[in-house]
């Protein structure tokens, strides 16, 4: 499939194949990318699919960790990984000249990481240091906390990381498994952006992932999982702030009205315009830190509020929140505030296009989630066609009077809202 600079192609084994040419810059972008995450493990071996993220770097049947680092650095290249709930990248960004040697770097790491029982005991403590890291940082912590608490349970509740205990629990022999039985060509996508020829990079393909056996098959995910409200704590008095994370259900990644909702979350708290940003921040003088978020997946989505203040401000921080989204729930926002958001939500996705590796990152999503890639003039047109009264029927169907879920860390014994409890 052609789409203007954008080409399509399942290659023979069932690996789709993404690409954008960009003749107008010098790098390339290339991502190998597994449909699967946190939320595809069984309890038993939560962490597995980060555990093997940072494996794959530790060697390989034809270099070690410090031949593969020394690859990047002489091309003047940059690699990485994530895990995310619901997908793991590998990536690198290269000089178009390079190209070549990023797909053999990649496609050592991904199909022939050796799985060293030293190495992987020695990583084993680093990514146990790693989520100990959580503790010490509040704002990751509280995050942790909420996803837990709010999809109870769940798959998406688990730590991407694992805890100490599955982590523990992870023997090469069980990881070698979760990999090949993951690390299929039904679960890969391979998306490239930059200076790139799609026939020449399909040929490079052909010779490294091509010759992956066709097998396995895609999975969806497990059910959806259900939420809830309710207030969650960690009582930490040696922390200077109060560290809150408030959530309401939202929509899937793929719902038809993701666009107002987008807009919503915009003007809510996602610009220094914004209304918890002025209200909080610069009226008040209640946070440094205020925002607010939206977490789609492929079945569920929340939008979160998150503020960290003093101790004793915590009640008026979480009364202000409360006044806004009851507020934007009975009058909506106003016609200015929507345009505004509008126009900052197509500024920021334009400029952040003019990189390769955004680039890369939005094609490889959009195909995971929606089986398509979306031009830049059909997300501008969809945007523009938010109304006013959509981003109000937005707010009604999110800030229903109840009980949202809220997550705190830091000296909690100070707020009241523990022992009264929250509801919107």
């Amino acid at each position: 499939m052609t789409r203007g600079t954008i080409r399509k192609e399942t290659l023979p084994n069932g690996i789709t194949l993404l690409t954008e040419r960009m003749p107008h810059v010098r790098s390339v972008t290339l991502g190998i990318w597994l449909r699967r995450g946190s939320r595809h493990e069984p309890p038993s071996l939560n962490g597995a699919s980060h555990f093997i993220e940072h494996l794959v770097f530790k060697g390989t049947e034809s270099r070690s960790a410090r031949e593969i680092a020394l690859a990047v650095d002489s091309i003047g290249g940059q690699m990485d990984a994530f895990t995310s709930k619901e997908y793991t990248c590998f990536y690198a960004k290269v000089l178009d000249d390079h190209v070549t040697d990023a797909v053999d770097l990649l496609s050592d790491i991904v199909l022939r990481p050796l799985f060293d029982a030293t190495e992987l005991e020695r990583e084993r403590k680093v990514i146990v240091e790693e989520i100990r890291m959580v503790e010490d940082a509040p704002e990751e912590l509280v995050y942790d906390m909420f996803s837990t608490h709010f999809y109870p349970g769940h798959a998406l509740g688990r730590p991407i990381q694992g805890t100490e205990g599955t982590v523990g629990g992870l023997s090469r022999k069980r990881l070698l498994r979760y990999f090949r039985d993951n690390y299929v060509p039904a679960n890969i996508l391979i998306v490239a952006t930059g200076n790139v020829s799609h026939t020449a990079l399909a040929r490079l393909l052909a010779k490294t992932f091509g010759r992956m056996p066709r097998g396995g098959r895609r999975e969806p995910g497990g059910r959806p999982p259900r939420t809830r409200g309710g207030i969650v704590t960690c009582p930490k008095k040696e922390l200077e702030q109060l560290h809150l994370l408030m959530g309401v259900p939202a929509f899937p990644e793929r719902h038809a009205q993701r666009y107002p909702l987008f807009v919503l979350n915009a003007l809510l708290g996602g610009t220094m315009s914004s209304r918890l940003f002025q209200k909080v921040r610069e009226e008040r003088g209640l946070a440094y830190s205020v925002y607010s978020a939206v977490n789609a997946f492929r079945d569920a989505g929340v939008l979160m509020v998150y503020a960290g203040t003093s101790p004793d401000k915590g009640d008026e921080l979480l009364s202000v929140v409360r006044d806004e989204l009851r507020d934007l729930h009975d009058k909506g926002p106003s016609a200015r505030e929507v345009e505004v958001a509008k126009e900052h939500l197509k500024g920021s996705l334009m400029l952040s296009l003019e990189s390769t590796s955004s680039r890369m990152s939005n094609l490889a999503r959009q195909e995971m989630y929606h089986g398509r890639t979306f031009s830049m003039e059909e997300i501008l047109l969809r945007l523009d066609r938010v109304t006013r009264a959509e981003v109000h029927g937005m707010a009604r169907r999110v800030f229903r009077p109840g009980t949202p879920a809220l997550a705190v860390v830091g000296r909690t014994r100070t707020l009241k809202a523990i022992r009264s409890g929250f509801s919107l």
